[in-house]
């Protein structure tokens, strides 16, 4: 249950999903336990990021004296979702010595040698890191299901597969968040569409994106599957209206966070005598 920090609201709509999760239930331009526009959000955003800074930094700094703990995030969406525009607004303020942000692309020549999950594990954040995965492992079930990469079953061993593996991530001190950026077909037009009329967002658009609308059906059955058959109780997925950017990126800053208060972080003692050394200090 996340709460929104000044306001004192009880974000109690954006919940884990369920593996009897519609998507069509969700509207993407709805702002569920937000109800104060897009001004106080943005205030709300900056003022979190301060928070979210504080923690990541203890989240490090206990990492160093043992305690072995760390944050995944995953981020799926359609393109345009704001992917991207998450990373930089909502832990582009944090220290970058203690985040880990990778993009995963279509799989290399060397990457398809291996199991689907190899070049996934190369990239998990280690102890004391925030983990941010831009795509991630779930492509593989994603566009693989749409496309018809692979067979129906391999999918389905795939679902267990991931299962088993974000099993053994949280089971080794590794919080997991996924998240779906849930946009809608008219919002991805209308931003797709501002990227060909404007010269500084040409490098952006991709001729593909405009193939992948017209499968569109297909992807939100995909996402609703994977979703319904991957979501747990220790790595559940969340289902973040993302039509208005403002919202989405306020939403998974408060899903960070309420994980990262959840860990009772502090400040580790030290292992020395503070006025001694300030003795020290001052006579040297």
């Amino acid at each position: 249950m996340l709460r929104w920090d000044g306001y004192g609201e009880w974000m109690t709509q954006l919940l884990p999903a369920t593996s009897t999760l519609s998507l069509a239930g969700v509207d993407p331009r709805s702002t569920p336990g937000w109800k104060h526009g897009k001004a106080a959000a943005e205030r709300e955003l900056a003022r979190g990021a301060t928070e979210l800074g504080t923690l990541q930094e203890q989240l490090f700094a206990e990492a160093q004296h043992g305690t072995g703990r760390n944050v995944l995030v995953v981020l799926q969406a359609m393109d345009t979702a704001g992917k991207g525009g998450i990373v930089r607004h909502v832990f582009g303020g944090a220290n970058p010595a203690g985040i880990h942000s990778f993009a995963f692309k279509a799989p290399t020549d060397e990457e398809k040698q291996h199991d689907f999950l190899w070049r996934i594990r190369k990239q998990l954040p280690t102890h004391g890191y925030i983990g941010v995965f831009d795509r991630s492992h779930y492509e593989d079930v994603l566009i693989a299901r749409v496309r018809h990469l692979v067979a129906p079953d391999v999918i389905d061993w795939r679902y267990e597969r991931i299962r088993e593996f974000e099993k053994e991530l949280t089971d080794g001190g590794t919080a997991v968040i996924k998240i779906m950026l849930h946009i809608s077909s008219d919002e991805q037009k209308a931003r797709l569409a501002e990227r060909l009329n404007r010269p500084d967002k040409l490098w952006k658009f991709n001729p593909g994106d405009i193939d992948e609308r017209e499968l569109w059906p297909a992807y939100q059955e995909a996402y609703e599957l994977a979703i319904q058959k991957t979501t747990t109780p220790d790595a559940p997925w969340f289902v973040v209206p993302a039509d208005r950017k403002w919202y989405a990126r306020l939403a998974v800053q408060r899903l960070v966070i309420e994980k990262l208060r959840s860990f009772d972080l502090t400040w580790p003692k030290p292992d020395y005598d503070v006025k001694e050394q300030k003795a020290r200090l001052a006579a040297s």
